[in-house]
């Protein structure tokens, strides 16, 4: 079933690579980039957001939504024909500052109460260190993959409180 508004942000898609629908009708798919590349195996890698968007200045308005799926870059360098840079993008110089404006944001657009993931490869950053800029800390998360470095967090939106 699905709504007449997207209830769902991925503000950092990329290639929609976790998504087990890549179209899913619920869901706004955004990124900065909007770009098409061959891998070095040959495979085609495709960035194509629904509206290309900067995760530290979401176009949305606050409380729009129930669910965040935040997985910004985690590579703080890679060469400018890299297939890294390709797959993932790369923060830049000040990475700490658009992290911490990234959280910032994509808690602007949750709705009270709404639910935040969050994931994070910590091959170059470590994981306490990104924790350090979110706003509020996760309600718990697991590391995965062959060396457990990437985590998945799961955040909720304080409940807002009315005079």
């Amino acid at each position: 079933m699905t709504t007449a508004t997207p209830r769902v942000l991925d503000p950092c898609c990329g290639s929609r690579m976790m998504w087990f629908d890549r179209q899913h009708p619920d869901a706004i798919y955004g990124d900065r980039r909007s770009e098409s590349h061959v891998l070095c195996d040959g495979r085609q890698l495709h960035i194509q957001p629904d509206t290309v968007m900067d995760f530290r200045a979401l176009p949305f308005a606050d409380g729009s939504f129930h669910l965040v799926v935040f997985d910004p870059p985690h590579l703080k360098h890679a060469g400018p024909k890299s297939w890294l840079r390709a797959k993932y993008g790369v923060l830049g110089e000040a990475w700490r500052d658009e992290l911490r404006q990234g959280f910032s944001e994509c808690f602007r657009v949750l709705a009270s109460n709404g639910t935040l993931i969050f994931k994070w490869a910590e091959d170059l950053v470590k994981v306490r260190e990104v924790l350090e800029l979110a706003p509020y800390p996760p309600l718990f998360g697991h590391p995965t993959g062959r060396k457990g470095l990437t985590h998945w967090m799961v955040f909720m939106k304080p409940q807002e409180q009315h005079p």
